[in-house]
């Protein structure tokens, strides 16, 4: 029988000489599922010993294909690998970025990823999301490390994650991970990035028309987004608000200018990539700014660049309406880069036919042409029909289901600081209805961690608890960000609803995107884990789950409650009834009720298991600080 790469990979480890694996290396004790601290092993025999029990494991669905069942089950897990297994394997109170003398990383591993990965069954998880693992691109690199989405080669991965003592090709770990997953009965979803790629991406020298260009500048880094006056910002929102995309205000004249035509010819001088123009103008590749609003305060990419999806001349220049807002001129198949969409749709088949991949999540889908997104979801469903699609997009609208999209991130964590906005949100899709599901959670990777408002108290936990179970009882797939049961409040990254003094706090140096950064892998920010909560809330959802996944319009209702801190939300389908009630209040206790048409009742809290009962048409409750209660009721 042909070797798998996982048994290549722990041949590899059994391999390993003593000198090498008898050095100091330290691990957590929850990587195993243990109290909180750290314990000294041998890097070969504990490796070995998790890929051992993984190999062992026969699963109940031998294959994993086949059926869509699985993407609406999904509980997710969020992991961005270079920063998820991080970890100070030497003690010495830092993160490395080079291998230590034994050959192993302190930053994240595939190799730790996959022994990571009982950790994660045991939370309640079934699906795995890894935001970008590809090759990173060097010029201007933004941190110590560079960004994920500065894209140098799609089809290569960031060597970055391997471990150099076992001299297996990053390329191979990833093999072995997603065998290692399905082993466990996990599904594997990859972040892709379709609209971005690195200031010298290897796409360059060979398609210099798939970019834009600058009239080069003393100052690379002078160059921006483009400044729009009061009254324009005005006209942009109102036509952008009303979905009017003809003839949307463009940036001054004086901002386009500094763009040149094609053909350009590069060539490369003193390591760098540069361009020339037909007529000798020297240019270089335009760097990438936020574009959504237009007047976005969020730190300039200066590692990444947008690509150029058309070729329209009249809008050769990077703004909020060639970015993201199309222009209605540019719907015509003429203006279309088909080259480049072409190479972009072929892409998600490579991972699926060299690792076996389940879904794409399609980083700023909501910024890639229609044409282009159908034909992306088409191609990678051809040979894998339940192949599944997320979308980063705010609204779960029956227009991006009908792009093929499964669910979208949705717009619960841009509300979840404000009790009143995320009645006003619910109240909103109950109207509606949920055409997609959309991420259950209160944070990711660009926006504040749910504890960030309240570093190292027990608030942040609180706040966690009420919004996750909130969330599991959503028409929502529960989206955990690697570090939340950890209480993790150290942001990832300064992308939405941060400020200006935020940003002063934390350049990119201290941001785990961009550089070296581990996790409170043994203090837990000095908190209970919530790893045994997370796991019972989410059995309770996985009993209910037909019922929580209806989106139907009236299906998710907000009864009232006599305490505004007190929060309910009732979920209706099929005949079934259940009742969320939660303590919004991160300080204090509250007391309250909710009225019934029943008189009397009596019920039992599925979290707590403690009785409650209904009495002349009240039920009563008392809750700590973010303490939630889930009822099925008659």
């Amino acid at each position: 029988m042909e070797t798998t790469h996982l048994e290549a990979l722990l041949l590899a480890i059994k391999c390993l000489p003593a000198h090498i694996t008898e050095k100091s290396y330290r691990v957590p004790t929850l990587w195993s599922g243990t109290s909180k601290g750290a314990e000294e092993v041998n890097p070969a025999i504990y490796y070995g010993h998790i890929l051992e029990k993984i190999l062992s494991n026969i699963p109940a669905n031998p294959s994993l294909s086949g059926s869509g069942d699985w993407k609406n089950a999904a509980v997710v897990y969020n992991l961005f690998i270079r920063l998820t297994t991080a970890f100070d394997h030497n003690g010495d109170g830092a993160i490395s970025a080079e291998p230590l003398e034994s050959g192993f990383r302190e930053t994240g591993t595939l190799l730790k990823a996959i022994a990571l990965l009982p950790y994660i069954k045991n939370l309640g998880v079934n699906t795995l999301y890894l935001l970008p693992v590809t090759e990173i691109g060097i010029e201007s690199r933004k941190g110590s490390l560079g960004s994920p989405y500065a894209i140098k080669n799609p089809h290569k991965l960031d060597p970055l994650l391997n471990e150099p003592v076992l001299g297996l090709s990053a390329e191979t770990l990833l093999k072995a991970f997603v065998e290692a997953a399905h082993l466990l009965e996990m599904h594997v979803v990859l972040e892709f990035v379709f609209r971005t790629t690195a200031i010298d991406s290897s796409w360059i020298q060979v398609h210099p028309d798939w970019f834009y260009w600058l009239k080069k500048h003393e100052d690379h880094n002078a160059f921006g987004r483009p400044h729009f006056d009061h009254g324009t910002l005005g006209r942009i929102y109102e036509q952008v608000e009303r979905h009017e995309m003809q003839n949307l205000p463009a940036p001054s004249s004086d901002y386009r200018e500094q763009f040149v035509a094609q053909p350009v010819t590069v060539h490369e001088e003193s390591g760098k990539i540069c361009g020339t123009t037909a007529d000798g103008t020297p240019c270089s590749i335009a760097s990438a700014f936020s574009d959504w609003p237009p007047d976005d305060q969020q730190p300039a990419w200066s590692d990444v660049t947008y690509l150029k999806m058309h070729t329209h001349e009249a809008f050769n220049y990077m703004a909020y309406n060639t970015i993201r807002m199309y222009d209605s001129a540019l719907d015509n198949p003429e203006t279309f880069n088909s080259s480049l969409w072409d190479e972009i749709a072929g892409i998600i088949p490579f991972y699926e036919e060299a690792y076996q991949i389940d879904g794409a999540m399609i980083d700023m889908g909501h910024a890639l042409p229609t044409v282009l997104k159908q034909a992306i979801v088409r191609n990678a469903r051809e040979k894998r029909p339940d192949f599944a699609f997320w979308d980063e997009n705010f609204n779960p609208s029956p227009e991006i289901r009908n792009e093929g999209f499964n669910a979208v991130l949705g717009s619960l964590p841009f509300v979840i600081h404000d009790i009143v906005f995320i009645r006003g949100l619910l109240n909103h899709l109950n109207r509606t209805g949920v055409a997609l599901p959309f991420f259950g959670t209160g944070e990711n990777h660009n926006t504040p961690r749910v504890c960030f408002r309240y570093p190292r108290q027990e608030a942040g936990r609180n706040f966690s608890t009420f919004i996750f179970t909130l969330s599991a009882v959503l028409p929502a797939i529960p989206f955990l960000q690697s570090g939340m049961e950890l209480c993790e409040w150290h942001p990832v990254n300064l992308g939405l609803n941060f400020t200006d003094e935020d940003r002063s706090l934390y350049p990119p140096e201290t941001l785990p995107l961009f550089s070296t950064f581990a996790y409170d892998w043994e203090k837990s920010n000095d908190l209970a884990p919530l790893n045994g909560y997370i796991a019972k809330i989410l059995e309770i959802r996985a009993r209910y789950l037909d019922l929580l996944l209806c989106g139907e319009a009236g299906s998710m209702t907000i009864p009232y409650t006599s305490e505004a801190d007190i929060f309910a939300v009732m979920r209706n389908s099929a005949g079934k009834t259940l009742l969320f009630i939660g303590n919004s209040n991160l300080y204090n206790n509250r007391s309250g009720f909710l009225e019934f048409s029943m008189e009397s009742c009596e019920l039992h809290d599925l979290i707590s298991e403690q009785p409650q009962a209904i009495r002349e048409h009240r039920l009563q409750v008392n809750c700590k600080p973010g303490e939630c209660m889930i009822f099925e009721l008659p």
